[in-house]
């Protein structure tokens, strides 16, 4: 049954409302609509001289993506010049019914349980799949963005889903599903991994960590928290209708995540255990800041040293009040956590890997186990092995380019002007000051320092095949 078009209201504006856009955009020349949808928040519309428009919308993605259509198509015009008003609503109202179903009413949002904590920080809250999530504070973006590299953050990531697994049979079932080596890990140590289907693409990416209190801990995207839970309860049962023993446990916590040099020094002082024996990617349970029963993993999403910690929900707001007492800490959102993992290489699930993309190819090789390539026992495997040595049609790289920042779906070209690849991520860079991206391009042009071209609003701009990550990371090893 089709779903009845979203009203919306459509307002000139001096400046981009998307949070993490400079206000300069409102240039001559250039005009910057707000639209607003129902309890969704706003919307920035830019429409420049160079006959492109640029939606930025902050509806499913964890950060800001741009889409580009011709302004004939639209009907949208430069500042000082009519826009018709009512076509240009009626399309809105069909975008928004038939491509953002899920997230565009506010009362079909889920609300971690520092929702509240958020609003009364000054959180700008945005739908992210299926969550009220903030995308920024009272901070800009940059400003947000160089604290975390030159102190530290605290991002509320209670959205993504947490997952016991117990049983004899845990490790059996995990690797069945993923194509790390689950049964090597040592206790409380943990490792990044892929789900992956039969064609070898990438269902989702997580981080699963073999406790010392005999089950997995498994976190999972939110965006994919659906069919990552249905995944693994189907191949469960699959398994303990065979005789095995294995169930699992959505872990109801809430999850923060303290990132950025300073974040072990604050965390110190809350906690009795020696956090410089905890090496990254490992995992501890511990009292923290008088919370008991807290999971404090050495692990982020932003290239720095940090730690997520797994809270009992109703101890959370003040957990982070607390950790909010340290000067060096300031609250951040979705729009600094994506430049941030940008700059460090770091993909993101629906942009740079999907179903459609391989381990190799995504240049994940380094999360399949020896073991386990080996022995070509996960889903898969038939598929994404022999890619190794023979090399897949394309691969994930990064790029730097000149010119207007690259976004998205922005065209890769050698310097004869053929189609080679498409970004899949890209923004300025606020530590280089250079625009930054990755994406996916024809193999042979995939060497780092091979020259191409990017197209951006219909001319193009030179750009290098880069080495990632573009920011050195900070992950903590013990010597």
């Amino acid at each position: 049954m089709a779903r009845e078009p979203v009203p919306c209201a459509v307002r000139a504006a001096v400046a981009l409302q998307a949070g993490d856009v400079q206000t300069d955009l409102a240039r001559p020349g250039v005009a910057v609509i707000d639209v607003v949808f129902p309890q969704a928040g706003a919307v920035g519309m830019l429409c420049d001289v160079d006959e492109v428009m640029a939606i930025r919308m902050i509806l499913r993605q964890p950060s800001p993506v741009w889409l580009h259509f011709t302004i004939e198509e639209l009907q949208i015009y430069p500042r000082g010049q009519e826009s018709p008003q009512k076509d240009f609503q009626s399309w809105l109202s069909h975008l928004t019914s038939q491509e953002q179903p899920e997230n565009l009413h506010g009362d079909g949002l889920k609300q971690t349980p520092l929702y509240d904590f958020h609003q009364q920080h000054g959180g700008k809250m945005v739908p992210f799949a299926g969550w009220s999530m903030p995308v920024q504070y009272t901070h800009s973006h940059l400003e947000s963005h160089m604290h975390t590299r030159q102190h530290c953050s605290l991002f509320d990531v209670s959205h993504m889903l947490q997952t016991k697994v117990f049983g004899r049979d845990r490790v059996k079932f995990m690797e069945s599903l993923v194509v790390g080596d689950i049964a090597e890990l040592k206790p409380d140590q943990g490792t990044l991994s892929l789900f992956t289907n039969e064609k070898g693409g990438i269902i989702d990416d997580l981080i699963v960590t073999s406790t010392s209190e005999q089950h997995l801990y498994v976190v999972s995207n939110a965006g994919c928290s659906d069919k990552d839970l249905a995944l693994m309860q189907t191949r469960a049962q699959e398994l303990r209708a065979a005789g095995s023993d294995v169930h699992l446990e959505v872990w109801e916590n809430a999850l923060l995540a303290l990132q950025g040099p300073s974040a072990v020094r604050v965390l110190q002082a809350g906690v009795s255990d020696d956090l410089a024996k905890l090496p990254f990617m490992s995992s501890a349970v511990m009292d923290v800041f008088g919370v008991p029963g807290c999971r404090v993993t050495r692990c982020g999403y932003t290239g720095e040293d940090g730690v997520e910690i797994s809270v009992p929900a109703r101890r959370v707001v003040e957990l982070a009040e607390r950790l909010l007492d340290d000067p060096d800490v300031w609250l951040a959102g979705l729009a600094a956590r994506d430049s941030l993992r940008l700059e460090a290489g770091l993909c993101l699930y629906g942009n740079d890997i999907d179903e459609t993309t391989t381990p190799v190819e995504a240049s994940l090789v380094w999360t399949l186990g020896k073991r386990r390539r080996a022995a070509m026992d996960f889903p898969g495997a038939a598929i994404i092995v022999p890619q190794i040595k023979e090399k897949p049609k394309h691969k994930r790289v990064g790029l730097m380019s000149t010119g207007p920042p690259i976004r998205q779906h922005t065209r890769i070209l050698d310097l004869e002007g053929q189609t080679v690849g498409t970004v899949t991520s890209g923004c300025p860079s606020p530590c280089l000051q250079k625009n930054i991206a990755m994406g996916y391009i024809k193999s042979e042009h995939s060497k780092v320092d091979t020259a191409l071209t990017v197209e951006v609003r219909k001319k193009n701009y030179s750009a290098l095949v880069t080495k990632m990550p573009f920011v050195p990371t900070r992950y903590y090893t013990i010597k």
